[in-house]
């Protein structure tokens, strides 16, 4: 079934295809059965392929040529799919929880005018996504990598009549690029010093001609960090993903958990090879990571918007990966990408259950009491969280647990306590946002009517989050097995009462209401710290006065576009020329006849006075 890889992006991308050319004549109750039954397919042949890669005696990498698609002398890249355990993984994870989304969204999306529209985009998505995951070489990554970029664009400006969606949007695109921009150096500076596109090779060969420290490795590591920043919203580039929530909730659901934010966490997996090269570089993505999950963290604190609570979590989530990836835990940031795949994707599913029974509020204060109305949106919620907190018997559990643990023995303590706190406040944050959402006084207008196109994937990806942390992909024939001692038992036990310390902590201010809450916000400094914490650490309004402003200053100066002067300056000159020239055709044969006499006569003149 090896054989069939071809068909796993094929499918998605046929199904975008046909949803394109064909989407007026399309049947409606056609549309979900091509845009969910292409990716399930995929899923399909994912699943056939990915059995029979695990059931090789060694196995092996496999590489899949279909065409070549670039080929200027010595310069060659294949359009080649290769296939080994990590991306294998990857695999499992778009397709699998893609198709769960997908599936969900045929219920969710059916009264929406852009019924088709939206399957369109979201299978051109997970085309893009499985490119970039199965990419054999640099070019075909980047592909798939600007694809993801272009599809997040496409469907969080989803409802474009709304000026703030298409604000978000175009928010989104051009903070990715930042990021997209040093990727794309950082791939040059592979090519150029390296000679090769392949990745595996350009890996080797890294490794063979660059020393530990050396420059280029530290140069190519830095860039390459710079991609995988702006792709996964850390720190500095987190501020587009908040903003992102403007979409459809099943696009929130496909962003966070099984596509664009876990293209950075990928890419430093990837190309390990290069950032154990560059020691600094790799300890620079374990601090960004420490940093950006506690930022996150005490944002997601004070938010009150359902789905920017979870996505700050999303982001602080993220940042455990980073966590992992600079303190060498490297198959452990891939577990936690896994698991957080199947708890984030219920938790935004059934945030959208949520909203939709609630008449599209998303205000949690205006919710309330919701556990007995909405027993499926609350009971998915409650075991999404538990996998969020990483409570014992959850598969968020298995894999933050394992993180914590493998950052102490690598000696990074200070990352080990910078997530210990982060476990404190995804206890805190997510007890409030269970507390005040589901409990409480009850709120009235809400009716769960959800059909079985929502409730099966709520209830598959409800089992995945509590017993996925058992189906650990071994990744120990592509990433390195971090080294370190037994972190000991008062580290495990410390790591394993933290969650519960934070729901300890927020239990007795929302327990019963907010009453508490509120009293705690008439102090002036708790009211300006909620205010910051708030508003993200400000970096919203940091960015605004040191370059968004500045930028449409110099644009309103350079609004003729001093660039294009050289440009229109030939086409004046040549204008100027027509018509002078022009004027030397009058159609009078006497004043040819003397313009030859006198031309004639200037070069006997510069003949003799030459």
């Amino acid at each position: 079934m090896m054989n069939l890889l071809w068909l796993v992006p094929s499918l998605p991308l046929l199904g975008f295809l046909i949803l394109v050319l064909f989407q007026e004549r399309l049947p409606r109750a056609a549309v979900p059965w091509v845009g969910a039954g292409s990716v399930g397919l995929a899923a399909l042949v994912s699943g056939l392929a990915g059995q029979e890669f695990l059931t090789q005696a060694n196995e092996a990498a496999f590489r899949q040529v279909l065409w070549t698609w670039l080929g200027v002398g010595d310069l060659k890249a294949d359009f080649a799919l290769y296939l080994d355990a990590l991306s294998l993984n990857m695999l499992f994870v778009v397709t699998g929880i893609g198709f769960l989304i997908h599936v969900y969204s045929a219920g969710y999306m059916a009264d929406d005018p852009g019924y088709a529209r939206f399957f369109a985009y979201m299978n051109l998505f997970v085309f893009a996504m499985l490119m970039l995951v199965l990419a054999d070489n640099l070019p075909l990554l980047f592909l798939g990598w600007e694809g993801v970029g272009l599809c997040s664009y496409l469907l969080i400006g989803f409802w474009w009549d709304k000026p703030e969606n298409g604000y978000a949007a175009r928010k989104a695109f051009v903070v990715t690029r930042v990021g997209d921009t040093a990727m794309a150096l950082g791939l040059f500076l592979l090519f150029t010093q390296l000679g090769s596109l392949n990745i595996q090779e350009t890996m080797t060969r890294a490794q063979a001609h660059w020393q530990p420290g050396s420059g280029y490795a530290l140069a190519a590591a830095l860039l390459l960090l710079g991609g995988a920043v702006g792709k996964s919203a850390q720190l500095p580039l987190q501020v587009w993903l908040p903003d992102a929530m403007a979409g459809p909730t099943p696009i929130s659901a496909l962003i966070h958990a099984a596509t664009m934010v876990t293209a950075g966490v990928y890419l430093i997996a990837r190309t390990h090879a290069v950032f154990l090269l560059a020691p600094e570089a790799q300890a620079l993505v374990g601090a960004i990571g420490a940093l950006t999950l506690l930022l996150s963290g005490f944002t997601a604190l004070t938010q009150t918007d359902i789905k920017r609570i979870l996505a700050y979590s999303t982001v602080s989530q993220i940042g455990y990966m980073f966590l992992a990836l600079g303190a060498g835990a490297w198959s452990a940031a891939i577990f936690h990408l896994t698991t957080h795949a199947f708890f984030k994707a219920l938790l935004f599913l059934a945030a959208g259950a949520v909203i939709i029974s609630m008449h599209h509020e998303q205000d949690i204060f205006r919710m309330g009491g919701l556990r007995t109305r909405l027993p499926v949106a609350f009971w998915s919620f409650l075991i999404g969280s538990a996998a969020l907190v990483a409570l014992p018997l959850t598969s968020g559990y298995a894999s933050k647990h394992e993180i914590l643990l493998s950052a102490f023995a690598s000696g990074s303590h200070w990352l080990w306590g910078a997530g210990v706190l982060g476990a404190v406040l995804t206890g805190a944050y997510s007890t409030r946002l269970i507390l005040v959402t589901f409990f409480g006084p009850e709120n009235r207008n809400a009716h769960e009517r959800l059909p079985l196109s929502i409730t099966l994937p709520l209830v598959l990806l409800g089992l995945l989050s509590l017993i996925g942390g058992l189906a650990k992909l071994d990744l120990g024939s592509v990433l390195p097995e971090p080294s370190g001692h037994d972190a000991g038992w008062l580290v495990d036990g410390i790591t394993l009462a933290a969650p519960f310390l934070g729901i300890l902590a927020a239990y007795p201010f929302y327990s019963v209401g907010r009453a508490k809450a509120d009293a705690l916000m008439t102090v002036p400094a708790a009211m300006d710290l909620r205010a910051f914490w708030f508003s993200g650490w400000g970096f919203d309004r940091l960015y605004e006065f040191l370059l968004v402003r500045p930028y449409c200053r110099l644009a309103a100066l350079n609004k003729a576009d001093i660039v294009d002067s050289p440009f229109r300056a030939v086409a004046f000159v040549a204008r100027a020329a027509n018509r002078f020239l022009a004027r030397s055709q009058t159609g009078s044969l006497r004043w040819y006849a003397a313009g030859m006499v006198l031309g004639v006569g200037a070069m006997i003149a510069m003949g003799v006075f030459a």
